[in-house]
């Protein structure tokens, strides 16, 4: 049983982290250069559609 109560509270330890780091990346900021670029393709785009 001590088994299975360890595997348990590792595999929250493990959820918990990778809750932690997948809210970290949804809170960064999108770089200048991937704004750039969608720019430029929503352009792209807008004259494709003239």
């Amino acid at each position: 049983m001590a088994q299975n109560e360890q595997k348990h509270e590792l595999n929250e330890q493990i959820e918990e982290n990778l809750r932690r780091v997948y809210q970290k990346t949804l809170e960064e900021e999108i770089p200048d250069r991937f704004l750039s670029l969608l720019e430029q393709l929503k352009e792209q785009d807008a004259q494709h559609d003239k």
